[in-house]
């Protein structure tokens, strides 16, 4: 019996996440890229060193707002947008879902830099691309610095987690789907 009431609580906690537009309001292209461009510069501003990453990544998948719950089972969701130099090429949706011992929510941006052609290809290629550990993270919970040795990091893809708020500990994006979309 708590197992059942378990699914559908996780059910439940699903629909609504889904169905909160995640804060994006219109599914708009127009919308999504003003959100976008407003990330990157609150991103540049607060850490200087991201400036740097972008100049050398190959793309760049900012994922404005994502918003993540949970209470026994929990999931995040966000949209967000691929950048290669100044252009939008696609847009996606980024989704994960969790279980185990956990409670709250937050909200969240993220943006991973492509290093290599090679991994934004893999990337553009794939029908649903999977974040895995071996993403390197630049910037930690708490917001501070970037370090040298991540900005020289032979990693082909790293995530700058930042501006997280809410009752939640701790922003990962390992095991999140991103998956294309037409806005």
């Amino acid at each position: 019996m708590a197992l059942t009431r378990r699914l559908f609580a996780g059910g439940a906690l699903m629909t609504l996440l889904a169905s909160c537009g995640n804060g994006i309001g219109s599914p708009g292209a127009a919308t999504i890229d003003a959100r976008v461009d407003s990330t990157l510069a609150f991103m540049f501003q607060t850490y200087p060193g991201t400036r740097e990453l972008a100049d050398k990544a190959a793309g760049m998948l900012v994922m404005p707002l994502v918003t993540e719950a949970g209470l026994g089972f929990g999931g995040s969701f966000g949209r967000g947008a691929l950048r290669i130099g100044p252009s939008t090429v696609d847009y996606y949706s980024a989704a994960a879902a969790s279980a185990g011992f956990q409670i709250g929510a937050q909200q969240f941006s993220h943006v991973l830099f492509f290093m290599t052609e090679d991994a934004l290809m893999e990337f553009r290629t794939s029908p649903g691309w999977a974040a895995g550990a071996n993403i390197v993270y630049a910037i930690n919970d708490q917001g501070e610095m970037l370090r040298a040795e991540t900005i020289t990091s032979m990693s082909p893809v790293i995530a700058v987690v930042f501006a997280q708020t809410g009752l939640r500990v701790g922003a990962t994006i390992e095991g999140t789907k991103y998956t294309r979309i037409i806005p």
